[in-house]
């Protein structure tokens, strides 16, 4: 299911509407396998984001992205990969956690006989082949726009490879009809946006806004690194709220030039404060209190709305955490893909530690049930290993194995247990 909504999102370009539809899918599937309905709506509703924040689409915000950082749309992509690996690596683990704990099964999606999942891919997955050829197009250096439209073309005459669904007059006028009801409101957001920014440009607002913003965290604490993890979270908290009423490519421009100066007055590169901009811009469909994809998964479960949105931020976690990691130190550049190998592939590895004892401070799981203090701790060390220094990540991993020692060291005490007072004659 999670490879369904990542597959399924990179077309939609929503986290609502692709919880939506997927949902309606495999929820009967879900609820055969046991799963109960808040944490079945916070998969849906998780995987149904990750595909905004994963390549090779990324949403119409990853070409404004380029435009602005003044590179190409590959680049963008690569930006973004790692964050991506780990955000699912997150929502993979607390999947098995879950299952783990509350042992549920497997279940079936009642394909018809003869078929299977695996043939179906054979049969129907060159329909999938555009969203590859418009990264391939740009990348050999078509613009945007040319990139679209030759690989709406080329999709056009795939189509007729399959003679049931091959694209006739009239099913050409419902997809020209579909299009132009879709673009209109993105079309309308997007000026309305470009409105908002040209004002908050030309008035000196955004600027006047950045400095407000660097300077209340400058109040606060007079230390670089407290002035710059309090921007940041100032920053987090703009966008989210600022997401909470626009969609995600209209919250992403704005905030762009609203929030991001903010975050470089404070010492963040470009690409980084712009991605950091962007993911906490798509976060904000699953951010309380409204967190639309959450709600939309809610209804399709039947599940009560809050406790989708807490289960759907328990899987998304690493999404709000991970941003924080790539602008705090100058080596959280590397998971970006900006640096040497070295550097990115030992960041790479300590952030996937990290969500994995996110996935254990929030599931309550390792061998077993972990207690109160094994989760405590294993939080403790991903936020130390989340922030890319050599003392923190010496204290990340030292914290992380006494909470792993400490869990198995109880199970072990746990099994002997049993045997504590038996009297055995010589």
């Amino acid at each position: 299911m999670t490879l369904a909504g990542f597959l399924l999102g990179t077309v939609s370009g929503s986290g609502t509407a692709t919880a939506v539809s997927l949902g309606s899918v495999t929820w009967p599937i879900l609820r055969r396998a046991g799963y109960p309905r808040d944490q079945a709506g916070g998969v849906l509703a998780a995987t149904g984001i990750g595909a905004i924040l994963s390549p090779p689409t990324l949403g119409a915000a990853a070409f404004i992205i380029a435009e602005l950082l003044g590179v190409s749309y590959l680049t963008v992509l690569i930006y973004a990969l790692i964050p991506t690996v780990l955000y699912y690596l997150g929502i993979l683990l607390a999947i098995e956690i879950d299952a783990r704990r509350q042992r549920l099964t497997g279940g079936s999606a009642n394909l018809q006989e003869g078929t299977s999942a695996l043939r179906l891919l054979l049969r129907f997955g060159y329909h999938f082949l555009s969203l590859f050829l418009i990264v391939f197009f740009m990348t050999v250096g078509l613009s945007a726009f040319s990139a679209v439209v030759l690989a709406t073309v080329l999709q056009f005459l795939m189509s007729f490879l399959d003679r049931e669904h091959r694209m006739g007059p009239r099913r050409v006028f419902a997809a020209l009809a579909a299009g132009t009801r879709n673009v209109v409101a993105v079309v309308s957001v997007c000026a309305a946006a470009g409105i908002i920014v040209a004002v908050v440009t030309l008035t000196g607002l955004g600027f006047s806004l950045a400095s407000i913003i660097v300077d209340t965290a400058r109040t606060i604490s007079g230390h670089p690194t407290a002035v710059l993890l309090l921007t940041a979270l100032f920053a987090a908290v703009a966008v989210a709220v600022l997401g909470l009423a626009v969609p995600v490519t209209a919250s992403f421009i704005i905030a762009s030039v609203l929030i991001a100066p903010a975050l470089q007055q404070a010492g963040v590169d470009r690409p980084e404060a712009y991605m950091f901009v962007f993911y906490y811009a798509v976060l904000s469909e699953v951010s309380p209190p409204t967190a639309l994809a959450a709600v939309a998964a809610s209804a399709i479960t039947g599940a009560d709305p809050f406790r989708t949105m807490w289960a759907t931020w328990r899987y998304t976690l690493p999404a709000f955490l991970v941003p924080f990691a790539f602008v705090l130190t100058a080596n959280g550049g590397h998971l970006l893909g900006r640096g040497d190998a070295a550097g990115i592939a030992w960041t790479t590895a300590v952030s996937m530690v990290a969500v994995a004892a996110l996935a254990m401070a929030t599931g309550g799981w390792l061998a077993g049930p972990a207690n109160a203090v094994e989760r405590a701790l294993a939080a403790v060390a991903a936020l130390l290993l989340l922030y890319l220094e050599p003392v923190t990540l010496g204290l990340g991993g030292a914290v992380l194995a006494l909470a792993v020692a400490l869990h198995l060291l109880r199970r072990l005490l746990r099994r002997r247990r049993p045997l504590t007072g038996v009297r055995t004659d010589a």
